[in-house]
């Protein structure tokens, strides 16, 4: 039977992927890492474009963690410059999609190139009404978190009442649904301080597939198992 929309329900209304194993898959083939995490951006743009074909109203990708800056300065640099590119080539086809691209972390220490290439991506599909794709870039959860309390203190006009709800005005993700169904590839079983607090009852689904690997049925088979999930948030 073909999976669709129709007959997987239900669907989450927000997904976050960290896409892992771009570099053990260059290795396996022979490639160098930066060569891996070209067929890693490769693939996000076809996964982009499978989600986008059910009703799902937000996507998240973990690009590049405030921890990846301790990788060698050589496959940095490459990330960067294949976002850069990735963002730059592929802007108008998003666009056509109705896609609306928003980013969620740092910009301090990124390069002026690329935060003018994501400001850019994000301003031209600014009304977008369809899918939220959400770039983090820079990010990490313990630093979202600092960010926000931070905003508060600073908001003249902040509620005197703090609850959970207005916090989560502060945060990158302020707006959108916390994390329903959160994907990592490649056979690591961590959330590596992505969105931990959006993911707090979050379905989790762990894969061996490299990222590069990772397609069509295989994002079919985690909304199919999200969809068999019973949650309860904590109540029987």
């Amino acid at each position: 039977m073909k999976l669709t929309a129709k007959n997987i329900h239900p669907l989450p209304s927000h997904v976050a992927i960290v896409p892992d194993g771009n570099g053990r898959w260059a290795q396996k083939h022979g490639f160098s890492r930066v060569h891996g995490h070209r067929e890693g951006v490769l693939n996000m743009l076809r996964m982009i474009q499978y989600i986008n074909a059910y009703p799902i109203k937000y996507v998240t990708f973990y690009g590049f963690s405030t921890e990846n800056w301790n990788r060698p300065e050589p496959e940095v640099q490459g990330l960067f410059d294949l976002v850069e590119e990735f963002v730059t080539q592929h802007l108008d086809e998003i666009h056509q999609k109705n896609i609306k691209i928003s980013h969620i972390g740092r910009w301090n220490g990124l390069p002026s190139n690329l935060q003018n290439a994501i400001q850019k991506a994000v301003a031209h599909t600014a009304n977008n009404s369809g899918m939220t794709l959400n770039i983090a870039w820079n990010y990490g959860g313990r630093a979202e978190i600092v960010d926000a309390v931070t905003k508060y203190v600073k908001n003249e006009n902040k509620p005197q009442q703090l609850d959970e709800k207005t916090f989560a005005n502060y945060l990158y993700t302020a707006g959108m649904p916390d994390v329903d169904l959160l994907i990592r590839t490649g056979n690591e079983t961590r959330l590596s301080n992505f969105l931990i607090w959006q993911t707090a009852y979050s379905e989790y689904y762990f894969t061996k597939v490299l990222w590069p690997d990772f397609g069509k049925r295989d994002i079919e088979k985690a909304l199919l198992e999200y969809s068999k999930r019973n949650r309860r948030f904590g109540g029987l």
